[in-house]
């Protein structure tokens, strides 16, 4: 049963400074090895379960990734949707929330995407990309 959470706008919230949790990291790990089915599973178990806003942080990775496996699946409006819809969500966590860059990752996905709005629904580039973003970590994990 999923739980019925009040529904807020996505804002940074002091949880930015806790460690990351290991569901995310995993979905991180998912994510980085182009496993986009997988990652929006473990996520979203993360994401619909967590009451501090912090959850948009994890839903917005998770459309990210969305948005790629789109394009893997040669999905030009689901890509530049979900995309869109995951920057939205992880623009109030610039630049660094719970370890991960959330920068890096916006300045890469922004780049792309409007690259793929650029090119339009016919001229959908191969999968993967040459810059596919990663997701970073800016400290060391323990």
């Amino acid at each position: 049963m999923k739980a019925h959470l009040k529904k807020s706008p996505p804002r940074r919230t002091a949880r930015c400074d806790d460690p990351p949790p290991d569901a995310l990291l995993h979905g991180i790990e998912e994510f980085n090895r182009q496993e986009f089915f997988e990652q929006h599973e473990t996520l979203e178990g993360i994401w619909i379960r967590e009451p501090d806003e912090v959850r948009y942080l994890y839903q917005g990775i998770l459309q990210v990734g969305v948005g790629f496996y789109h394009w893997r699946r040669g999905n030009w409006k689901g890509a530049v949707a979900k995309l869109g819809h995951g920057l939205a969500k992880l623009e109030p966590y610039r630049p660094v929330c719970m370890t991960i860059d959330v920068e890096r990752l916006v300045g890469e996905t922004s780049a792309l995407r409007a690259e793929l709005e650029a090119r339009g629904p016919d001229d959908l580039p191969a999968f993967p990309p040459p810059r596919l973003p990663r997701v970073h970590r800016l400290i060391d994990p323990a």
